[in-house]
């Protein structure tokens, strides 16, 4: 894991390690930050948020990107709930680009690319896929399939050629590469670390992600992510008013 503008150990909440083709969900409070880091390289984590308090409201990829005039997403831009809420901010990154539009693999994908390899087969080496991944998670807090949105595919970039393909960059994330991401509300954060649905590869091979949390300072008037555009001022605002 790349220690870069990590705190001292005694300030970190807590670490921990998501194996390749896992998943796993937890709460970010306000006043946190969780730093994803990509430990070996070409890697994707395909995250989604929600207001742990009002799990109605949640990511909304498209408001996020519209209000920021971008299609990817890296260092001083925020994720937008669809309330037009700030739920959590991109205050560093190393990697640079994060893709919020191509979703998640599914089971029929995952076979059509990689074949079959069962819990019966292979118990815990069974190849898993980013849908049923982030549904396990969901059933944990009362939710499910109508929960799904686009989620956000970190370490991720994905580009357009000239024909109008979309094409999956198999370069953009080294190892250690982080992204760093401060929560404004308290969250409920489910991740799949499953590869990306448009991975080129012909191998199933998912990257292990690592996870450590520390407490950090609410942004103030001088905040980078808040300053980036005028309608990142007024979801600071909008978030301000229920989370004083």
């Amino acid at each position: 894991m790349n220690n870069r503008g990590i705190p001292p150990l005694e300030r970190r909440l807590w670490e921990e390690k998501v194996p390749g083709g896992a998943h796993w969900s937890g709460l970010l409070r306000r006043g946190t930050t969780l730093r994803i880091s990509d430990t070996q390289g070409g890697g994707n984590c395909s995250v989604l948020f929600y207001n742990y308090e009002d799990r109605l409201e949640r990511y909304n990829m498209a408001d996020t990107l519209k209000g920021q005039h971008t299609a990817f997403i890296t260092q001083g831009h925020v994720c937008y709930s669809d309330m037009g809420r700030v739920m959590c901010s991109v205050t560093e990154d190393s990697c640079g680009w994060h893709d919020p539009i191509c979703g998640v693999s599914t089971a029929q994908s995952v076979k059509a690319k990689y074949g079959e390899a069962s819990y019966q087969e292979k118990h815990n080496d069974y190849y898993r896929n980013g849908y049923d991944s982030l549904i396990n998670e969901l059933g944990k807090y009362g939710m499910g399939k109508r929960d799904v949105m686009p989620p956000l595919n970190l370490f991720s970039k994905v580009t357009v050629d000239d024909s109008g393909c979309l094409q999956l960059a198999t370069d953009n994330s080294a190892p250690g590469d982080y992204i760093d991401l401060r929560f404004e509300m308290d969250a409920l954060v489910v991740l799949s670390t499953c590869q990306h649905p448009l991975d080129p590869g012909s191998i199933y091979a998912p990257k292990e992600m690592s996870l450590s949390c520390w407490r950090s300072r609410l942004p103030g008037p001088d905040d980078l992510c808040r300053n980036r555009c005028p309608e990142n001022q007024r979801a600071f605002i909008n978030t301000e008013r229920m989370f004083p």
